[in-house]
């Protein structure tokens, strides 16, 4: 039997799975159309998941299907091409190569190796605390990976780790899939890190529960800092990279440095623009500042001074991808929460909650809000769709107030890395080339399992002990 036959068998399979599932009668209050899209979208990611089809091509085929079936408008499943956090994620990925062709990624990760670089776990470990020490200022985790991508991929080339020479996993899988952890509990330590925090903080606030940045702050600060231990360590053991020691490295990144001589004209422009962009970011919380301008306006600079040149545009084919697999995911993941679906799930589960101690009720919500964001494709919708039903449900059965809203808060953060799609700042990291979609599904699933015990079992009685 040739190979292209048995290439057909997971297609054949998985597409009779989507057909019973579609004649199946919608369960709980779910209409038709919710639960025919619930099929297709499920569908796709058991596609991603299990290599049956990449995701930019199961993605496009949901989208076909979803609007050929009349299961939503057209206007409804294009509605992703024109979200600003969507194309930020594009030019934040142009403009990191940019930052990496003018040779100023290099520079960067030369300065980490210099510092940090007798191990790979020591790699690691850099990357996330200098994401914590910058999270306060960046109101978005999708910009704050815009900035530590090009750190990253600069060290991966570095430590010898390409992508299409079979050297990828020498050391850029683990320092991206780290990097791309980092970024779920970084967004969680400060209330300002991540855009959809304060909005969360002031539902929070309607329920009579009150969230300062201190507090956050405090709240957060014990797992957190078990979870920054922790995670490095977890992913060199279950996702090892295969250089582990660098005893040399140091060195050969000052001996790199003196070879490269001073800054050159393009990373001066590369940095000054890079810079003006980080600040306008920053300012973004405290100024009506679209981020994605930002973005572009500064990829336009690079451009016109012909530091990332027209042709670039030619070798960056990841980022097109990207646009149209991330836009059509969250797009299929907004209408399924605006059929209703999500919040009928939700209504369903409570009705087992009746009669337990409000310790049980407490654990449950918090595994069902952190297991649900399979079906999301952005932290900000699954918060404003679920935040306050589950904070209600935990409040009316006694579970303290402070408590749950932080835990929700928390887990909005920590679950982002299970799946690809499950934020912006996953899109950046798979279109590196180095880590897959199965990648992040399996690792970072893993990771996301892992900040759940931590905040469950560290968290939970460090929040009772300070409310």
């Amino acid at each position: 039997m040739s190979l292209r036959v048995k290439q057909l068998y997971p297609i054949v399979l998985l597409g009779i799975f989507a057909l019973i599932l579609w004649f199946i009668p919608p369960p709980l209050a779910i209409t038709p159309k919710a639960w025919q899209l619930f099929t297709i979208f499920l569908t796709t990611i058991i596609a991603i998941l299990g290599n049956v089809l990449p995701i930019i091509a199961a993605s496009v085929i949901a989208l076909a299907l979803s609007v050929s079936f009349g299961v939503i408008e057209p206007a409804k499943a294009y509605a992703g091409f024109s979200e600003s956090f969507i194309l930020l994620i594009v030019a934040a990925f142009l403009v990191s190569h940019a930052v990496h062709k003018s040779g100023l990624g290099k520079r960067l990760s030369l300065h980490i190796i210099r510092r940090f670089g007798h191990s790979t776990l020591g790699l690691g470990y850099s990357l996330i605390a200098t994401d914590i020490l910058i999270a306060p200022a960046f109101p978005s985790n999708t910009a704050r990976s815009g900035v530590l991508y090009p750190i990253v991929y600069g060290l991966a080339h570095d430590c010898g780790s390409k992508t299409g020479d079979g050297t990828h996993k020498r050391a850029g899988s683990y320092l991206m899939m780290t990097s791309m952890a980092g970024l779920t509990i970084s967004s969680g330590l400060w209330l300002t890190a991540m855009a959809v925090n304060p909005i969360g903080a002031k539902i929070a606030e309607t329920m009579g529960i009150h969230i300062t940045f201190g507090s956050w702050l405090v709240y957060a600060l014990l797992p957190t800092l078990v979870a920054f231990i922790l995670i490095p360590w977890v992913l060199f053991h279950i996702y090892p990279p295969e250089l582990k020691a660098t005893p040399d490295a140091p060195k050969m990144a000052r001996e790199a440095l003196v070879t490269m001589g001073r800054i050159s004209r393009n990373e001066w422009i590369t940095g000054t623009v890079f810079l003006g962009m980080l600040i306008l970011w920053s300012l973004s919380g405290i100024f009506p500042i679209d981020k994605a301008a930002v973005a572009f306006g500064g990829l336009g600079i690079l451009m016109a001074s012909k530091v990332f040149g027209i042709d670039d545009f030619k070798t960056q084919g990841e980022a097109l991808s990207t646009l149209i697999w991330f836009a059509i995911l969250f797009a299929l993941s907004t209408q399924l929460a605006e059929m209703g679906f999500m919040g009928a799930v939700a209504n369903h589960f409570t009705l087992y909650l009746v009669g337990l101690s409000w310790g049980w009720v407490y654990l449950l919500l918090v595994v069902v809000y952190v297991l649900i964001h399979y079906l999301f494709v952005s932290q900000s919708a699954h918060l404003l769709a679920l935040f306050g039903i589950f904070l209600g449900i935990g409040i009316a059965s006694g579970v303290p107030g402070e408590l749950m809203a932080m835990m929700l808060l928390f887990a909005t953060n920590f679950n982002a890395a299970i799946t690809p799609q499950g934020s912006s700042c996953n899109a950046i990291y798979l279109s590196s080339g180095y880590i897959s979609a199965r990648d992040i599904y399996i690792y970072g699933g893993s990771i996301t399992l892992l900040n759940l015990i931590i905040f469950l079992a560290i968290g939970t009685p460090w929040i009772l002990a300070l409310s």
